[in-house]
């Protein structure tokens, strides 16, 4: 496996460090990239990538979803110039041609149509006078979360500003998914922060400028995975995935929908600190990373709730292979499907080994977008359920901290609108005090009690 300074979105530096030695010991096998450079300017209109092309095709489905949506509001605290804000928003697009990018069709084929440079717009709402202004925030907060995008016209990238006194503000900011992903999240908000701070004192912007933009990457990707760089990515997928179930059957409280809604809700997720270290310690003499081992926990729980002994489960991958790809803006991520067997009443050490063999397959042979792999596996479509895998897990790095700028303070914003792209959603992180996170559950499907029990038994398994 190529690109050690690759950055696996589920994994700390420590793990990673651990996992690329486990890669190499495994004897992977290098992926030869050709290099990534700039798309020719008489190129024509660059092509969508794997990932963005099956969210195009699933918005035509409904236009009307914010299933896609990423929704990140913040709190800005201290003394705000909104119009050093609204510059440093206009530099943002301007510089990253993902957030001046629509969609198409050209001949039957989406492309991407990326718009010049323009003024951000950033309306105001002055909410300092309203009588319960932070209820205010929620309720225009989770509109904002609800409200569709039009990917053929744009913007993708929505901002609006709420004015709840002279030294508090929100930022209720909103990009579809097609632009955006986690780590593009992080990118955005560092880089306004930088721009923000740059613009109140008068200096031009301290950030260099990009030497790649996404369409260069969906061009270079199209270019190089085919022909035998696909066969020899797809042959391990093959066998990994040969005879697994089309789909997880767990109980579910309600009848199963002909169209999901993605209406989801969250159960919270907490190990003790003494239960986290005791996983770590497994985690050591095991040779395993806590991503492997809190994988088999609950992959082993699917098991038991669904009686069946071969669980697929989804997990996301930062996709940012290459370095000039950290900086950008864009879609990236991927999702691997992680197989594990559980015949033959293994013991947990056993099913441990069975997921770090399956783990490190995956990531030695990540290359092959997901989108691509359903589409030559071609696997049985099940109404109202997503193909190969309908549960996901991930283990993230802790998120973002508040940033601090001079006399002025920025931190995320919890909001009640979870969408549930999936019927589970298991999310932690590690945390000063332990591991924790959430569940994330499909209302039409399970009830909050479900949730509760499965998030209980899963602590449970763990110590």
């Amino acid at each position: 496996m190529s690109d050690t300074k690759q950055k696996l979105a589920e994994l700390s530096p420590e793990q990673r460090s651990m996992l690329m030695r486990q890669l190499k010991q495994k004897g992977a096998k290098s992926v030869s990239h050709p290099p990534l450079t700039r798309r020719p300017e008489n190129g024509g209109v660059p092509p969508l990538s794997f990932s963005q092309q099956r969210l195009w095709f699933l918005h035509q489905l409904d236009p009307s979803s914010a299933a896609y949506n990423m929704p990140a509001p913040l709190r800005l605290t201290g003394s705000l110039d909104s119009s050093a804000l609204q510059r440093a928003l206009t530099e943002l697009v301007r510089r990253h041609e993902s957030l001046r990018t629509s969609f198409t069709s050209v001949e039957e084929h989406p492309v991407q149509v990326i718009s010049p440079p323009t003024a951000f717009a950033l309306p105001v709402t002055d909410l300092s006078s309203h009588e319960d202004p932070e209820a205010e925030v929620r309720r225009l907060g989770e509109q904002e979360a609800r409200a569709s995008f039009d990917l053929a016209k744009g913007p993708l990238l929505r901002a609006s500003l709420l004015r709840l006194g002279a030294r508090e503000h929100v930022l209720l900011l909103n990009m579809h998914h097609i632009v955006s992903d986690g780590w593009s999240m992080d990118v955005l908000v560092r880089e306004m922060a930088a721009l923000y701070e740059a613009f109140c004192a008068g200096r031009p912007s301290p950030l260099p400028e990009l030497p790649l933009q996404y369409a260069d990457y969906s061009v270079w990707q199209r270019s190089w995975l085919q022909g035998e760089a696909l066969e020899s990515q797809l042959d391990w997928w093959r066998k990994h995935l040969e005879g697994a179930p089309s789909a997880l059957e767990l109980p579910t409280d309600l009848p199963r929908p002909a169209a999901p809604s993605f209406r989801g809700a969250t159960a919270p997720v907490k190990l003790s600190r003494s239960a986290s270290d005791a996983l770590k310690a497994l985690c050591q003499r095991e040779g395993v990373t806590p991503f492997m081992a809190l994988l088999a926990a609950f992959q082993l729980l699917l098991s038991r709730y669904s009686g069946q002994e071969d669980i697929t489960v989804g997990s996301p991958i930062a996709g940012r292979r290459v370095v000039e790809l950290e900086g950008l803006i864009g879609f990236f991520v991927n999702t691997l499907v992680l197989r594990t067997r559980m015949e033959d009443n293994p013991s947990f050490r056993q099913v441990l080994a069975r997921v770090k063999e399956a783990t490190l397959g995956a990531f030695a042979h990540q290359d092959l977008p997901f989108e691509k792999l359903v589409e030559e596996l071609q696997p049985p479509r099940i109404l109202g359920r997503t193909p190969l895998f309908q549960v996901l897990f991930a283990l993230q790095n802790m998120p973002q901290q508040q940033l601090q700028l001079p006399g002025f303070s920025l931190r995320p914003l919890p909001l009640d609108s979870a969408t549930a792209r999936f019927e589970l959603e298991l999310i932690l992180s590690e945390t000063p005090d332990g591991f924790a996170g959430e569940l994330i559950y499909r209302q039409d499907l399970f009830s909050s009690a479900f949730a509760q029990r499965l998030s209980r038994h899963f602590v449970t398994l763990v110590e």
